[in-house]
């Protein structure tokens, strides 16, 4: 796409749509195809080409079509990268070529504010989806949710301040699945909800990254607007089954469901992937402050049915897990490498009190 999907992961892309005069990757392409409305694609080097249309390629770009249709792209509306769901790409092509949300000459797109609706929430002890109303007030910087009970209030009164959003797709088994999660008594809380409609959950996703953005520079005036974008909401860097054992090191290693969060430097860890609450969370500082990965077991410790070993060690105690393969442990230690090697950001520092150390259970 131009702009976003393409420009920082293709460098020599094969596709085009000739409709908008853009060069796409072949994953790109596929998004691409669901809309011929608004774009028509053609492979670069299997496809006829007529003069035409190659005067029109030549006349338009990826450059000039970015912009045209990303002149007003809101500091706070996500730009779907390569590894994104398919929802968040789909609606981010229909924004721009067939709403044309973002062109220098349209209507200026304002912060959302406020937002009510209706969103599918899964119980907190149960897999079953109920419909729920969700209430944002941006100013006030509170999401809240409530039952079907009219006249009662609010199931949950949720602070912008703690919130991230993440679309989790696959995880919650539904193409417009979104994770919320928020801080709790201590603890992470994970809402899994989504909506019937591509454009209503994605809309929601972005009403609350433009809350979010308006509590960080109200929290950190001094930054620039560029340093609090990417803090706005993040991405697990990697989720996935290990098998962990206790703090003695002698229980027997048990199956979790793990969740690293990069810009919390948090591993959290779960008996199932759609609990409701963590099992417990590691704090992954800095190597300097004494946190290090180790590839392999301590000696004389042995897992269960899983071999290839991981030891993760920070300043009160080791913690210990086995992987499924040699391939998730190789990710897993990169991933845990590049949170131990990343400087602390501005979020890390106003919660640095709170954050040292550790808890499990």
């Amino acid at each position: 796409m131009a702009g976003g999907l393409t420009r920082s992961f293709h460098a020599d892309p094969d596709w085009a749509s000739y409709k908008l005069g853009i060069f796409i990757c072949l994953n790109c392409s596929g998004v691409h195809r669901n809309f011929p409305d608004i774009s028509r694609v053609k492979s670069v080097r299997l496809d006829f080409w007529d003069d035409s249309i190659v005067e029109f390629m030549t006349h338009n770009g990826n450059l000039r079509v970015k912009a045209k249709y990303e002149a007003r792209v809101p500091a706070f509306y996500y730009i779907p990268q390569a590894n994104d769901c398919l929802v968040l790409k789909e609606q981010w092509i229909r924004a721009k070529y067939e709403r044309q949300e973002f062109m220098a000459d349209g209507k200026m797109i304002s912060p959302p504010g406020n937002r009510e609706g209706f969103l599918w929430k899964r119980g907190r002890d149960n897999a079953q989806f109920l419909r729920r109303r969700f209430v944002l007030l941006a100013r006030e910087g509170l999401l809240k949710y409530y039952t079907k009970e009219e006249g009662k209030g609010p199931k949950a009164v949720i602070s912008i301040k703690d919130l991230n959003a993440t679309f989790q797709t696959e995880k919650i088994g539904n193409p417009h699945g979104l994770q919320i999660t928020y801080s709790r008594e201590g603890h992470i809380r994970n809402l899994f909800v989504y909506h019937e409609s591509g454009k209503e959950i994605v809309d929601w996703f972005n009403a609350l990254r433009a809350a979010r953005l308006q509590y960080l520079k109200t929290a950190f005036p001094e930054l620039p607007e560029s340093e609090l974008v990417p803090l706005i909401t993040r991405n697990y860097l990697k989720q996935g089954f290990m098998e962990k054992t206790g703090p003695k090191q002698r229980e027997p290693f048990k199956k979790r469901w793990f969740a690293l969060d990069p810009q919390e430097r948090r591993l959290l860890y779960y008996k199932n992937p759609l609990d409701a609450f963590e099992q417990g969370q590691v704090f992954l500082g800095r190597n300097e402050q004494g946190y290090q990965v180790y590839e392999d077991l301590p000696k004389g410790i042995r897992g269960n049915r899983w071999k290839a070993g991981l030891t993760i060690v920070t300043p009160e105690r080791r913690f210990i897990f086995t992987c499924p393969s040699e391939k998730e442990q190789r990710e897993w230690l990169e991933s845990f490498r590049d949170v131990l090697s990343r400087p602390f950001t501005p979020l890390n520092i106003l919660t640095a009190s709170t954050e040292s150390g550790c808890s499990s259970r």
